[in-house]
């Protein structure tokens, strides 16, 4: 076996499994603003952006040969209905206008996340109800406002919009209200299995996002559950979704090789900031080697059947992959 290994151009004439820059998805963080680029405390290296700093990082990205943009947005005010998901001036619709019109950064696919975690007081991903002394998150009500939300984004430039919610029934409905609204051609990348997962911490400091009560476990998905991630995504599929995300990435390689077996739609896969932020805590600490680990860990996303990667090394891969 060893003959095949012994050179780098032996290496690379073999090689089952490749990444190039354009393999990789980019997440930025919008606020409201002029000149404000503030460093998140968990994610070393991670900002949030007003419109004019994400535009030129959407310019250095574009230069950089990654493939595309996803979209967070953190609003200037919040209400307990998310109105500023579907603004016509929201954060990420102001974002996606303004990174349209930048000639360097043409080439960008523009992913609009759909959900709306971040534009409620009570950041919770839908309409939250009072039963008693219970709260819950009503499906129907949310997913009607996650269609409104959608067809905003792509009236607004989204080249792609993402529902990352996990209620029930959102694709179909957001499928409609795009069609409705003049954007048939706008495809769904839907987060089809997406985890309630403790690696999702430091993204919610990232995007003042974190549930001021309860948690996300009756409608993210138990991580045990394999099975049900395949009817999620048989769901969705049949539903409309263009393509799927499933999140996270490393603890769940074995989903995302169970969704290539499975599915034909091209998928991609989201290194979250949990994953992000403890390779950069080893890197600190000098208990990994910084740029083998990054380009490994994004290669083990793609080898597991992975067509894309969304991640916040996405720059940092593009430089080192040249």
């Amino acid at each position: 076996m060893r003959r095949l290994r012994r050179s780098e151009s032996m290496r690379a004439l073999v090689r089952e499994t490749t990444l190039e820059p354009n393999d990789l998805i980019y997440p930025l963080f919008l606020c409201p603003g002029e000149g404000v680029r503030r460093e998140i405390g968990s994610m070393p290296g991670v900002f949030n952006l007003s419109i004019d700093e994400a535009v030129r990082e959407a310019e250095e990205v574009a230069a950089l040969g990654v493939g595309g943009l996803l979209l967070f947005g953190l609003p200037e005010t919040k209400d307990e209905r998310g109105t500023g998901a579907w603004a016509d001036d929201g954060i990420v619709q102001q974002g996606l206008r303004a990174i349209k019109n930048s000639k360097a950064a043409k080439k960008l696919v523009l992913i609009a996340d759909v959900c709306l975690c971040e534009y409620t007081g009570h950041g919770h991903c839908g309409i939250v109800v009072k039963s008693g002394d219970e709260f819950y998150v009503e499906n129907d009500s949310s997913v009607e406002l996650l269609a409104k939300a959608g067809a905003s984004l792509a009236r607004a430039g989204a080249d792609i919009v993402a529902p990352s919610d996990m209620m029930d029934g959102r694709v179909g409905a957001m499928r409609k209200a795009l069609d409705a609204a003049g954007c048939a051609d706008t495809p769904i990348l839907s987060y089809a299995s997406k985890f309630a997962s403790a690696f999702y911490g430091p993204f919610r400091e990232a995007a003042d996002s974190a549930p001021q009560f309860g948690d996300r476990k009756t409608y993210q998905m138990d991580g045990a559950n394999i099975r049900e991630a395949m009817r999620e995504i048989d769901l969705d599929v049949g539903e409309g979704a263009d393509m799927i995300l499933m999140k996270p990435a490393m603890p769940y390689l074995d989903v995302i090789r169970a969704a290539r077996a499975r599915v034909d739609v091209p998928i991609g896969a989201y290194q979250v900031s949990g994953e992000y932020s403890m390779l950069q805590a080893a890197f600190a600490k000098g208990w990994l080697e910084r740029d083998r680990a990054i380009l490994e860990s994004l290669l083990g996303i793609r080898r597991a059947g992975a067509d894309f990667a969304v991640t916040y090394f996405a720059k940092d891969a593009a430089r080192l992959l040249g």
